[in-house]
């Protein structure tokens, strides 16, 4: 049998700042100011539905990532290899090249580096990003180093930044909560609820697990009992952390009317009561803050991509797919935020909802019989909704015939009419799997 290492206890806690620098992205501080802006006196409720699914899903995602003992492969090991070759791909493509790694240089862009430079600056978001994923490729190259690299260097230093917000947000408010903060079109709870996914952590979740797992057994980490358990440890101090950040920016943007009201998106929020804080010294103060925590997140990205490529598509080894991924994410970060943003909510609207299943299978999978009937039955409901939602969302009209024959669901109004057809579709595959725990389970 294998030794197996025992991690001092600062140790311990380095894992755990990793895994919450891996996840305090770029949306993880753009949406909560907006957030508290439009909910004003409802922003308890509306942090409420944002914490719900900005942190609780992703760290419920990371416990059965702990307790499958591996990433994506494991969450789909009970779908035919095509659905969860095609479910990975599309995923990693997801939080990877496509949307949530060129998001992480362009928002560090625009609240960092753009007040800097001003607007007419030709050419300055290509060079930035450039040097950009030119660092995350140097870091993300060696993941076993990520917890001494990001877990002892770059995130203690963004955990003294992040302080220093919170103190000057505390101590000298821009103002009080807006009684006329209401806004919103729909309940505060359940804004705050879909606001949630723009995070993209719970996707995140399901690829973070692996690369929490890979950095420990590269420490030595192998008996199974203390990666399930450094894992979960880890998981709950990240889960911890973003719940912090999230309630204190969440305020902030609560009580910005004063310095930002009309304020376009959360990144101007941001950088208006910085500014008005700290003064002068905001700006650098905001800089610091976006570029330490979306160049974290950008890595973990870059080493959960590469690591999941080389295992089901091994025509490149780990590296080369990590450099193929960085330069992709470059070359799409010079869409702009705009632009970035516009097809990445359909594109979320499509994948959450399977993430989200996936997830809460996962966690009573060892109950099921024969679980990939139920995944079959589950998933392929919530998939359907799911994908017409994200056509709709994308504004192609060929698809408003099917929106209209379920828009009676319940909660469909809400966004989440895949629920109830997915938690059917679950009954159903419970009964025609027979029994509902596994006969081994039984002996």
């Amino acid at each position: 049998m294998s030794l197996s290492i025992r991690l001092k206890s600062t140790d311990v806690v380095a894992v755990g700042l990793m895994t919450f620098a891996l996840f305090l992205g770029a949306g993880n501080l753009i949406f909560p100011p907006f957030l508290g802006q439009l909910a004003g006196e409802a922003v308890v409720p509306a942090a409420a539905g944002f914490l719900l699914t900005g942190v609780g899903l992703p760290l419920l995602g990371l416990m059965v990532a702990a307790k499958l003992g591996g990433g994506l492969d494991r969450f789909t090991q009970d779908l035919p290899k095509w659905a969860a070759m095609l479910t990975g791909i599309v995923l990693y493509l997801a939080i990877g090249p496509l949307f949530a790694a060129p998001r992480t240089a362009v928002v560090s862009y625009e609240m960092g580096v753009l007040p800097f430079v001003g607007e007419g600056s030709t050419g300055a978001l290509a060079f930035y990003s450039a040097g950009f994923f030119l660092l995350t490729l140097v870091l993300a190259l060696f993941p076993g180093r990520l917890i001494e690299t990001v877990g002892k260097l770059i995130t203690p230093l963004l955990v003294l930044v992040l302080i220093a917000i919170a103190i000057g947000v505390f101590v000298a408010p821009q103002g009080v909560v807006a009684e006329a903060g209401m806004h919103l079109e729909e309940p505060a709870f359940i804004y705050g609820f879909k606001q949630g996914y723009q995070t993209m952590d719970t996707l995140a979740s399901l690829a973070f697990g692996i690369v929490i797992i890979t950095a420990l057994r590269q420490r030595g980490v192998e008996d199974r009992t203390d990666l399930t358990r450094y894992t979960v440890i880890a998981a709950i101090i990240a889960a911890v952390g973003l719940s912090v950040v999230y309630v204190v920016l969440s305020y902030l943007g609560a009580t910005s009317y004063a310095v930002a009201a009309g304020a376009e998106n959360g990144a101007r929020i941001l950088n208006l009561y910085i500014t008005a804080v700290f003064g002068d010294w905001g700006m650098v103060i905001l800089a610091l803050t976006i570029g330490l925590a979306c160049l974290t997140t950008s890595v973990g990205l870059m080493t959960a991509c590469g690591e999941y490529f080389a295992e089901v598509l091994p025509v490149m080894g780990y590296r080369g797919y990590v450099v193929l991924c960085t330069i992709v994410s470059a070359l799409i970060a010079n869409m702009g935020l705009t632009e970035l943003l516009a097809v990445t909510i359909p594109a979320l609207l499509v994948v959450y909802p399977i993430a989200i299943a996936l997830i809460m299978l996962c966690l009573f999978r060892e109950r099921f019989a024969q679980p990939g009937i139920v995944f079959a039955f589950t998933l392929l409901p919530v998939l359907a909704i799911s994908i017409v939602d994200g056509l709709s969302a994308a504004g192609l009209s060929f698809v408003q015939p099917l929106v209209d024959v379920y828009s009676h669901l319940p909660l469909q109004s809400s966004g989440l009419g895949w629920m109830v057809p997915g938690v059917a579709g679950f009954v159903v595959g419970m009964l025609k799997s027979g029994s509902p725990v596994r006969q081994e389970s039984l002996a």
